[in-house]
């Protein structure tokens, strides 16, 4: 028990779930091998498959885009910062992949456009959509200074895969493919210095929930992953109060989940069709302690931002 604990109601319960499910290091290599180990066991099934990657030139999209090249799938990758999206687009033709490149901002619907338009042109469809790319912040809202930030957030992480989704339906129809969005846990629950963030997650599992009943029947399937913190070292891009770069990630890089074990998840959870996936046991227990005690969800919430894991 922490000093004073005895007068915060709750503490020892928030302790001991953030200590018991946070990843150790052990832990992490051992699941890296494990996974790695099963996949090569496992059908192929992205061999030929067009995969469309927004926000593929770091991070999570940038990891995925090389999981999935080493599969043999035909890759779109789409970005905004060239230089960026080329590297990753070179690293996935050394693996064998066939790969077109689109330079685009997915907050103006005629970039989204543009990006499939380009996969259609270059690959004769598209069989996997994945809206990943995202902007974030970290902030707690009455010190913003400016309030483009969070409109800038929600214009990227939701209207931008509303965009992209629209454009890629027709083709994902013909494929019967996967539509898969990247969220968060901050897309179920509330997180302090992450409203803006929070609330754009929250609305695009809103919408993607009720696209998959608008879809039924159709053959596409949604597919929505809900990580936790990720070392993606793209962290430091987040706003600050002032709207700038934060520069220094305020989470512990190397106590939270690597990028490669979260890309091989997405890559099964797109594989099998799954509805959803919320990928760490905190985030797991996180919902189901939400529906008996919400108010001790919140301190859990609280303290991970503390601790930055």
């Amino acid at each position: 028990m922490h000093p004073g604990a005895a007068h915060r109601p709750g503490v020892e319960i928030v302790d001991f779930v953030n200590d018991f499910y946070a990843p150790s290091r052990r832990f992490r290599r051992f699941t890296a091998v494990g996974v790695t180990s099963l996949h090569s066991k496992r059908p192929n099934h992205m061999q030929n498959k067009v995969v469309v990657i927004t926000g593929a030139s770091k991070g999570i999209g940038a990891e995925l885009a090389r999981q999935l090249a080493a599969q043999g799938a035909r890759l779109v990758l789409a970005a905004r910062n060239t230089a960026e999206l080329e590297a990753v687009a070179a690293d996935c033709r050394n693996l064998g992949a066939n790969v077109i490149t689109v330079k685009a901002d997915v907050a103006l619907e005629r970039d989204c456009q543009a990006i499939m338009s380009g996969a259609a042109l270059a690959f004769e469809g598209i069989d996997v959509l994945v809206n990943n790319a995202g902007a974030t912040m970290w902030a707690r809202f009455e010190d913003i200074d400016d309030m483009s930030i969070l409109e800038r957030i929600m214009q990227v992480n939701y209207m931008g895969a509303v965009y992209c989704t629209r454009h890629a339906l027709p083709y994902l129809r013909q494929s019967r493919g996967v539509l898969c969005g990247i969220s968060s846990l901050t897309g179920k629950t509330g997180v302090p210095t992450r409203t803006g963030y929070a609330a754009s997650k929250h609305a695009m599992a809103g919408f993607f929930d009720s696209l998959r009943i608008e879809l039924d029947g159709s053959g596409v399937a949604v597919t929505m992953i809900y990580p936790g913190f990720v070392s993606t070292g793209i962290r430091e891009n987040a706003s600050g109060p002032d709207g700038k770069p934060i520069q220094v990630s305020p989470v512990k890089e190397g106590e939270v989940m690597g990028v490669a074990q979260c890309a091989r998840i997405i890559v099964k959870a797109i594989e099998t069709r799954k509805r959803e996936v919320v990928m760490t046991a905190r985030g797991k227990m996180g919902l189901w302690l939400k529906l008996i005690a919400p108010s001790l969800v919140d301190q859990i919430a609280k303290r991970a931002i503390e601790k930055g894991r």
